[in-house]
């Protein structure tokens, strides 16, 4: 069975277009965009990728004879996780034992499943309930016995979902570093670094705890990269950072002093030697674990790529590691229509821009908004009577930053209906209130949660 994911208000964003032209790019894009959000759709993905035939699981390529199991159980956590373990349970039946999975509060009913307990908890602050819920999947791996297979799904999310924090720091300090990091553009890999080390559920602990038992881990990686150790801060994978790389990133961004100080302690303690580290490949822990990517952003790019060429775009797909300030890469995504517009570079008209990855927004307003929407309201100053031009970026979750967005999409007329509403799109950037402006103009895209998670896509079109 396919599962479609669609553009709710995809008729009001084409509707917008001033031109045919524009209209005809508009169309071109959310179209693209819809291809690659069901191309990584996690149900769509689990069932061509995890094959059930008689004992033998198939995971990718991967074989694994069920028979030489006494149980098998299924844990993780995740944006994409819920639906990722309703296709599982599916493709196991009976033959499973019982299971927990983490999802963001609000999307539980969702997901129909009988033998896995799907448990809600917060996103991207933990809160109590991610403790629980980490809490929760320790148990299962504590009990776990040496011809025991642990089946764990992990997505995006994951490291807030799951949260066990470590020794004296309470949820509170958790949630006070977490916070300060979020708001000061650091990335996603330098989050998790120190979401690991002050974690004893993350960085391996998990694949700790779950030693001898089997564990196959089937992961959607929102991760640029696709860097194992980083996904959901790498819980069943041997940790490559340190305490003294956590310990960098919150001097490299200014927040040191302000962290909590049980925080500083572990993180001083174990550069000092006096705390044992996450655990490091070659650690035992890992010897009957396997880290398995089923689908990343490279997957959703290509098919975004393989829809534009079915439109007749010269289609150019420069890279799935995009990262940087949003606002930055809102102009340089400008700077690709209008290089387009006028030599026909890197492609001549009628032309495509693909990219994928994940930025950062530096907060210094009060407004509300996300990357991608920032992305578009920085570009649209750029691209000004441009017709036929359009640029557009979303997030495959489907919620960008704390809105009920997906992202936005602007075109080269898109400051003319500006100034007739009188707004100045710069007040609005400045502010960090991208979600307000595109509120006003109504070309947020929204498509409600996804139920998947590979960063996010930003396309150029030039009809």
């Amino acid at each position: 069975m396919v599962f479609t994911i669609k553009i709710r208000n995809r008729k009001r964003l084409v509707d917008n277009a001033q031109s045919r032209s524009t209209r005809k790019a508009r169309e071109v894009a959310l179209n693209a965009i819809e291809k690659a959000l069901n191309a990584v759709n996690p149900k769509n993905i689990m069932e061509s990728k995890v094959v059930l035939n008689n004992d033998i699981l198939n995971v990718d390529g991967r074989e694994f004879d069920l028979s030489e199991f006494r149980r098998v159980f299924i844990v993780g956590g995740g944006k994409a996780s819920g639906s990722m373990a309703e296709a599982l349970e599916q493709i196991l039946g009976d033959r499973m034992e019982a299971g927990v999975i983490v999802v963001p509060r609000g999307t539980s009913s969702r997901y129909k499943t009988e033998r896995i307990e799907i448990h809600e908890s917060s996103h991207p602050i933990p809160d109590v309930d991610s403790m629980e819920g980490a809490g929760k999947i320790m148990k299962i791996a504590e009990c776990a016995g040496e011809k025991d297979l642990i089946l764990c799904l992990i997505s995006g999310g994951g490291s807030s979902l799951m949260a066990m924090p470590r020794d004296q720091v309470s949820l509170d300090d958790k949630k006070k570093v977490t916070l300060m990091l979020l708001r000061s553009g650091a990335t996603i890999n330098e989050i998790n670094s120190i979401r690991k080390h002050i974690s004893g559920f993350k960085g391996g602990m998990l694949a700790k705890t779950a030693y001898p038992a089997s564990l196959v881990s089937i992961i959607l990686s929102d991760v640029i990269g696709d860097y194992l150790d980083v996904i959901a801060s790498g819980p069943t994978v041997p940790d490559s950072s340190t305490y003294q790389d956590a310990t960098d990133i919150l001097e490299k961004y200014n927040l040191w002093e302000n962290a909590p100080n049980s925080v500083k302690k572990i993180l001083r303690d174990g550069v000092k030697g006096s705390i044992s580290e996450t655990p490091k490949p070659g650690d035992k822990v890992f010897e009957k674990v396997h880290n398995i990517i089923i689908g990343s952003n490279r997957l959703a790019s290509s098919a975004a790529v393989q829809e534009l060429q079915r439109h007749g775009m010269n289609t150019v797909f420069l890279t799935s590691f995009l990262e940087g300030e949003a606002r930055d890469v809102g102009v340089m995504l400008a700077a690709f229509a209008l290089e387009i517009h006028a030599s026909g570079n890197p492609a001549p008209k009628p032309a495509a821009i693909v990219v994928g990855g994940e930025t950062t927004v530096t907060v210094v307003g009060d407004g509300v908004g996300g990357r991608n929407q920032e992305i578009a309201l920085s570009a649209a100053t750029r691209i000004d009577g441009l017709d036929g031009v359009v640029i557009v970026s979303a997030t495959t979750d489907g919620v960008d930053g704390p809105t009920d967005a997906a992202g936005a999409i602007v075109d080269g007329g898109t400051m003319a209906r500006v100034r007739k509403y009188g707004l100045n799109p710069l007040e609005y950037l400045s502010n960090n209130d991208s979600y307000s402006f595109f509120s006003k103009l109504g070309d947020l895209i929204v498509t409600g949660p996804t139920g998947t998670n590979v960063n996010d896509l930003s396309i150029v079109i030039l009809t």
